[in-house]
């Protein structure tokens, strides 16, 4: 099988050792609704956030005021991590969603100064490894490409008959550096080919894996 550049894999950010106890003993569990904001670009890095239950997207606007999205955490992954005291992107709940919130200062009291570097160093590597792949997918590839890698990407972490898809078009566009119309393009014509088939907006069926896996290579 074919392995997409996999843009959607946060699991290099998930808490281990004595930041996971962090979070199990100190953390408080909050919730957000669909589309609401659980931090703003820019502001103070003073909590990080551990996904429970549901999706989320981080984002940044740019001075010119278009949107990019950086990428999508699940259920396990760690959110807010920063080397610097301001938050680089703005996170939203991409679904109903719960997370575990604790103060960074506190993690630092219980886990140590030198874990808390370790797991932001940790992160760190993991986005830029992340980032090289996004750059390869956006820099070599064809539009038809990106979004076959895309979803590609989905149902190799979702094996299963249906896929869910969490996020909607406009977050797929501004993920792939396209544009809405050109992604509805393309989802409609692997449709119109059988190589994916969506009974409904946001769930789809892989019909011939062959041809995705050639279309991601």
């Amino acid at each position: 099988m074919t392995l997409a550049y996999d843009l959607t894999d946060t699991s290099a950010t998930r808490p281990t050792g004595p930041l996971l106890e962090a979070f199990e003993r100190l953390s408080a569990r909050v919730r957000f609704g669909r589309e609401e904001e659980i931090y703003g670009q820019d502001d103070d890095a003073e909590m990080f956030y551990r996904v429970v239950i549901g999706v989320v997207r981080t984002s940044k606007l740019t001075f010119d005021g278009r949107r990019l999205v950086g990428g999508f955490y699940y259920a396990g992954d760690l959110v807010g991590l920063e080397p610097g005291p301001l938050h680089r992107f703005a996170a939203e709940a991409l679904t109903v969603c719960e997370l575990q919130a604790v103060r960074r200062s506190a993690v630092r009291a219980y886990a140590g100064e030198a874990e808390v570097d370790r797991a932001i160093l940790h992160a760190t590597a993991h986005e830029m490894d992340r980032l090289q792949d996004h750059v390869v997918l956006l820099g070599r590839r064809s539009a038809r490409e990106r979004v076959a890698n895309f979803l590609l990407s989905l149902a190799q972490r979702e094996p299963s008959d249906h896929v869910d898809m969490p996020m909607g078009r406009q977050d797929m566009a501004d993920y792939l550096g396209l544009t809405i119309e050109t992604v509805s393009r393309m989802l409609t014509q692997l449709q119109g080919e059988a190589i994916v088939e969506f009974p409904s907006t946001r769930r789809f069926q892989v019909r011939k894996w062959n041809a995705l896996e050639a279309m991601a290579a």
